[in-house]
């Protein structure tokens, strides 16, 4: 409830509700307060020193971020004491910083670098004096660089708060304060699910995705290679803001033409696979009603919340999906069903995926993921002696691309709209809205009703389901039964849901459960900063390219029917558990 005073800003008498911050009441004023470690609704620990601001009546500056107005309380934003206080924090966060801008996964959205241009740093005042260990590359999707870090606080408050998996914290006390994980182990002997949210929210680049575009060049580069492409329904509405544009931008058409003209011999859509995803996982619920299997059945798309279950709910893992993700269906059905119709010999085919996550970069490297290996060494005989190779070879993250496309010189702006390749670019509008919290259970729905029920539903759009609250749930008949279902996006919302099913207070039939606030549009691997506006604007987006396919509903995808008809037989074949499904199991840390 606002409780409105006035106070002054440099000089303005302004009404602002005091239950806010004074950088947020700045903010309504038009008055920006730099800041490094605020971050609204993330992290408020007044750590860096750069947004104090001068009070009348105060001894010393004040942080703004974490102070609230006063009635009659007259602040300056910019007094020059407020502006020596900012440049001296600033110069001493550059102080233990790496001169490594040029070559720096964040040196265009670096915050702490924008910050210094912004007050006027522009040499080393002050001596360096910290030492650091080695930068932690032990995990397959994240990189932590101590060097970089300024202790803002940013990514310990993500990881416990929004995420509740509290894989980091700070350790140490004064000039040997860090982050760090529990016993300084690496990330992929910690409790990290490798959900990169962190990434997402820290100011440099001390937390950044593991980058592989430089081996994807590599493979682009080998005449000898066929190298293919899927990406997956959330870079449509993501991209264009990685590259500048508004966010919510929808560029699906000229982000495949980006991708042919950085050298991919197919462009396919990670929709495909959304849509065979549904079909498995819409008859896989429709066996567990009907033959008492374990409910309620939890999807499996998310790579982030499988790696959270297995290490912190493993007692609940016969509730999960045996589907695989998307990502790794398309995998497997390119390197068989794909590259023997196209005749490529699986050695030399090499399939990369557009991802907003980083954990897919770890799925990606599971040893699970090798089905289409152990398809061909039974079945072709030019294939004995083939080393094992992963479904899916490497996993790039939309900044990534992103990266790629400006280095090529490719304005997209400027580039005509082109079509996926068949077969496995066609999919339907349920498979678009894979990207949003919500958007795998409404296409599941529009999927499972017809099924049951035999007849074309009156309305495709499940609105109950959309949205950004913590955890929306609906009911529908199906057979005459009501089927419950809910939805959980961040993994502290899926919590609450595990809990209940853990005490056996669990009313609902189908989840779904996305590790990242928002689903893939707030994925690990976006467009930096993002908040709830702007992944509101990319959720729009996808909503918008549903509307307007003219194909809805996964089942009437023709690609899939035929895929079915030439190859996997029917939803749940021997053929389709061998290649389209996986188990899970606990993890150790």
């Amino acid at each position: 409830m606002e409780n409105l005073i006035d106070i002054t800003i440099d000089g303005q008498t302004i009404r602002v509700d005091s239950n806010e911050n004074i950088v947020e009441a700045c903010a309504r004023a038009g008055v920006k307060i730099p800041t490094l470690c605020f971050l609204k609704d993330i992290s408020q620990n007044a750590s860096c020193g750069v947004c104090v601001v001068e009070v009348e009546g105060a001894k010393s500056l004040l942080r703004s971020c974490v102070q609230k107005p006063t009635p009659g309380m007259k602040i300056r934003t910019s007094s020059p004491r407020v502006m020596r206080a900012r440049k001296a924090a600033v110069e001493l966060l550059l102080a233990n910083h790496p001169d490594e801008c040029l070559s720096c996964l964040r040196a265009d959205t670096c915050e702490l670098h924008t910050m210094a241009n912004l007050l006027g740093v522009r040499a080393d005042r002050f001596p360096g004096y910290k030492k650091y260990p080695p930068a932690d590359n032990s995990s397959e999707g994240i990189i932590r660089d101590d060097r970089k870090c300024i202790l803002c606080g940013r990514c310990v408050s993500v990881c416990e708060e929004t995420q509740g998996v509290s894989a980091i914290a700070f350790t140490g006390r004064g000039t040997r304060t860090r982050v760090a994980t529990f016993m300084d182990r690496g990330l992929a002997q910690s409790a990290c699910v490798q959900c990169g949210q962190c990434s997402l929210v820290c100011p440099t680049g001390a937390i950044t995705e593991k980058d592989e575009s430089q081996d994807v060049y590599g493979a682009l580069g080998d005449s000898r290679l066929s190298v293919v492409v899927q990406t997956a329904p959330a870079i449509r509405a993501s991209l264009g803001e990685a590259l500048g544009l508004p966010a919510g931008s929808l560029v699906t058409g000229q982000m495949v033409a980006a991708l042919r003209r950085l050298g991919f011999s197919k462009v396919f859509d990670t929709q495909f696979a959304a849509d065979l995803t549904i079909i498995e996982e819409g008859n896989e619920l429709l066996e567990r009603l009907s033959h008492g299997g374990t409910l309620p059945m939890i999807t499996s798309c998310s790579p982030g919340w499988i790696n959270f279950i297995e290490g912190f709910y493993p007692d609940l893992l016969d509730h999960v999906s045996t589907c695989k993700s998307p990502q790794q269906m398309f995998g497997a059905v390119a390197k068989t069903y794909y590259a023997k119709n196209a005749n490529i010999a699986p050695k030399n085919m090499r399939v990369v995926s557009i991802m907003p996550c980083t954990a897919k970069k770890y799925e990606a490297r599971r040893k699970e993921m090798i089905s289409a290996w152990d398809w061909w060494k039974d079945k072709d005989p030019e294939s004995t002696g083939l080393r094992p190779f992963f479904d899916v070879d490497w996993a790039l993250t939309t900044r990534e691309l992103a990266r790629m496309i400006r280095l090529a010189g490719i304005d997209i702006t400027a580039l005509p709209e082109e079509d996926f390749d068949d077969p496995l670019g066609k999919s339907t509008g349920a498979a678009t809205i894979f990207g949003t919290t919500g958007g795998v259970m409404e296409a599941a729905l529009r999927t499972v009703y017809e099924i049951v029920e035999k007849k074309p539903l009156e309305s495709l759009d499940f609105i109950q389901v959309r949205g950004f609250d913590s955890i929306k749930s609906a009911e529908v008949l199906l057979g005459g039964s009501p089927v419950r279902v809910a939805v959980a996006h961040g993994l502290s919302n899926a919590r609450i849901l595990l809990d209940e099913i853990r005490a056996g207070k669990s009313r609902y039939h189908f989840i779904e459960i996305m590790s990242c606030p928002g689903g893939c549009v707030g994925g690990g691997g976006q467009p930096v900063l993002a908040d709830i506006e702007k992944k509101k604007a990319r959720s729009l987006s996808l909503y918008e390219e549903d509307r307007r396919l003219p194909i809805r509903k996964s089942h009437e995808n023709p690609a899939i029917t035929t895929l079915y008809e030439e190859f996997l037989g029917k939803p749940l074949s021997h053929l389709s558990h061998e290649l389209l499904h996986t188990s899970y199991k606990a993890r150790v840390f």
